[in-house]
């Protein structure tokens, strides 16, 4: 796999695929210059947890990709925790051969894409060039294929229970007797109000 410009570690592979998969039968046109998008730097990526946000610019043309990948099942974090050491720094492929030879994929889906473009299909040139630019930017750092996947979550590790409290309270955990007092019986009145209130 040395002489694969995308993809030249397994690794990266996996993110090939997601612009290569197997399962298309036949030439995907818009794949060379995807390439060439993404070989020339024309895809900037913003990752954040298991988003991903690319500018893309070719010529005058440019686009916003949005990519989120599908988190890895908390089974298949514990089975790669348990033979990935958690003092290793480096992923090598042999580490993704044994994972793969253990029944293990953690080969990347894609939970949801959308592209800013005029293209009315879901796999356009962007996208496309955005995963070219993964693939590369796995190749660089590997551990980047796991992040990308939930594998480092904060939801996946165990429960600290010195860390500081969240800043934000998702809405829906909130009770809302708690801020608006008692809730109305039904008659219009609150359940608590007196009768000469």
């Amino acid at each position: 796999m040395a002489d694969n410009e995308f993809g030249y570690t397994a690794w990266g592979m996996d993110w090939v695929r997601l612009a290569e998969p197997v399962s298309i039968s036949r030439p995907e046109p818009l794949l060379p210059r995807a390439r060439s998008v993404a070989r020339n730097g024309g895809v900037q990526l913003e990752l954040e947890g298991r988003t991903v946000r690319a500018a893309i610019h070719r010529g005058s043309e440019a686009s916003v990709t949005y990519l989120e990948v599908e988190p890895l099942s908390a089974e298949t974090i514990g089975a790669v925790s348990a033979r990935i050491p958690s003092g290793t720094v480096e992923l090598p492929d042999s580490a993704h051969r044994a994972l793969r030879d253990a029944g293990i994929s953690v080969a990347p889906r894609l939970h949801n894409s959308d592209c800013s473009c005029s293209a009315r299909k879901s796999r356009c040139l962007h996208l496309l060039a955005t995963c070219y630019a993964l693939a590369r930017a796995v190749d660089e750092n590997p551990w980047l294929a796991l992040e990308l996947q939930g594998y480092r979550d904060t939801d996946n590790a165990p429960a600290d229970t010195d860390a500081p409290p969240p800043r934000w309270t998702p809405i829906d955990t909130l009770d809302p007797a708690m801020f608006f007092g008692p809730v109305p019986d039904g008659s219009g009145r609150s359940a608590n109000v007196h009768e000469g209130q």
